[in-house]
């Protein structure tokens, strides 16, 4: 994993520009973290459950969502890059005019692979503060898909699904997920 500098101060969004375009690049608590882009298969594969869901709600009325892959989301002082993010076209009818969001998203969906464990609980404590209602854990490597709701500010884990289960996750619930369709091929 590529060592970012040490600052003696805290991170800007200038620091984060100068980084690489290969790696994915957020400012966390001040702390500019870096990370390469996932590999190729889990891109994949999350590029297919991105696409599976967008083409499910894009066009749904008022159920409308906006999905979109690896936005940059400014919250706070924290800028956050999930796998996989939406907004209930209620909340965000638009997209904006900027290279980011400063509207926090109804649903986050995190790649396992992109970030250590310690930094990704530090993004879901951000996203809790933030009130962003639906989170998802996205595992292709291990087939797995831990789906959580903000509760009174606390994360609680609904499911996880594993391996090629049919499954319907909140939000998404009317659509009947295949996961196996979603899975690296051998």
């Amino acid at each position: 994993m590529p060592r970012v500098p040490p600052f003696d101060r805290s991170a800007t969004y200038e620091d984060l520009a100068r980084l690489p375009e290969h790696l994915v690049a957020e400012i966390i608590d001040g702390s500019l973290h870096a990370n390469p882009a996932p590999e190729p298969r889990v891109a994949s594969s999350a590029m297919a459950l991105g696409g599976t869901l967008r083409r499910a709600f894009e066009q749904r009325g008022p159920e409308s969502w906006q999905l979109l892959p690896g936005p940059e989301l400014h919250l706070g002082g924290d800028i956050l890059v999930p796998g996989l993010a939406g907004w209930r076209l209620a909340r965000l009818h638009e997209l904006p005019a900027t290279a980011y969001f400063s509207v926090p998203p109804d649903w986050v969906c995190e790649i396992r692979s992109s970030c250590a464990a310690s930094l990704r609980a530090r993004k879901m404590e951000i996203y809790a503060r933030e009130g962003v209602s639906h989170a998802w854990l996205f595992d292709p490597t291990a087939r797995t898909l831990e789906v959580s709701r903000l509760e009174d500010g606390r994360w609680t884990v609904l499911a996880t699904h594993i391996g090629d289960q049919l499954v319907r996750a909140d939000p998404f619930e009317a659509l009947e997920l295949q996961l196996a369709a979603f899975w690296p091929r051998e």
